[in-house]
């Protein structure tokens, strides 16, 4: 509960989770049926990058500020629309101070006919998410613990659906907590999509969890990776991938294309690494 993602908004890491979460929303809801999202990791919601948080780390220039200040050829831009949009529209007389997380992309992209479930452990942020999202409708606010989170809204009356887990990865049994939590999501509803933001300090820690959720058996697992510099052991946040399980059909086509333009981006002294692979096939 000590976590705080404030000092962390806007960094690498978030560059990959909310440029993919704003792909996938962008997919799904260009078909008229409801669907919901879960977001069972949800912060605040919006970030201020002037902020004491943001300033103390100053992690964002090197992501958001990077990216935003590099214009990008036009099939990169166009898919990044979706995400650089909300930024522009958050910030209209430019620059980068106001920073979206995942309740606020989901929010401007999800329809009157959809529902957002969000989840946020931590009880001050819990309020300022509620405070944030007061008054519509379609959103409501939980407290519970992760796992709890999942177990309660699963499965979504709605056919369709999306879950984000995004754990802070700083106790010692949150892979095994993560992995419990996708396999018991599956029971409950096989066919939504899963999304698993990691860290990645060193390949083996990514590789593991990788290797772990192909046990769940799941078909139709993606795991797309940025890499910023060179992973080891006392280099800190070396990148970050995502495990995204029933993704679209056209999303491994187009991370293909857009990981390897951002890890040009994102990496320290020209050193990216972009990538992303079928953990298991598509049926």
């Amino acid at each position: 509960m000590n976590y705080r993602h404030a000092f962390h908004a806007g960094n690498h890491g978030d560059v990959l989770k909310h440029a993919v979460l704003a792909r996938v929303l962008d997919y799904m809801t260009a078909k008229d049926k409801p669907l919901a999202v879960l977001d069972a990791h949800a912060g605040i919601g919006l970030y201020d990058l002037t902020g004491v948080e943001a300033f103390k780390t100053g992690e964002w220039e090197q992501g958001i500020g990077v990216l935003m200040s590099k214009p990008q050829p036009p099939d990169i831009e166009n898919l990044l629309a979706p995400y650089l949009n909300i930024i522009r529209a958050l910030n209209p007389s430019g620059g980068t101070q106001h920073y979206p997380g995942s309740p606020e992309i989901i929010r401007r992209m999800l329809r009157t006919q959809d529902r957002i479930l969000l989840n946020e452990l931590h009880p001050e942020d819990r309020n300022t998410l509620a405070s944030r999202f007061l008054g519509d409708y379609r959103v409501r606010v939980s407290g519970a613990d992760a796992f709890q989170a999942v177990k309660t809204a699963l499965p979504f009356t709605e056919r369709r659906g999306l879950v984000l887990i995004d754990p802070a990865f700083e106790v010692t049994d949150e892979t095994d907590r993560v992995i419990r939590m996708v396999q018991h999501g599956l029971r409950r509803q096989a066919a939504a999509t899963f999304m698993v933001w990691y860290p990645v300090t060193t390949l083996e820690f990514g590789d593991s969890l990788c290797d772990a959720i192909k046990t769940l058996g799941a078909a139709n697992t993606l795991d797309a990776r940025v890499m910023v510099k060179v992973p080891h052991q006392d280099a800190g946040l070396a990148g970050s991938g995502l495990i995204i399980i029933n993704p679209p059909w056209t999303l491994h086509d187009e991370l293909q294309t857009l990981l390897p333009a951002l890890a040009l981006v994102l990496g320290k002294s020209k050193w990216g690494k972009g990538s992303v692979r079928w953990l298991t096939p598509p049926r």
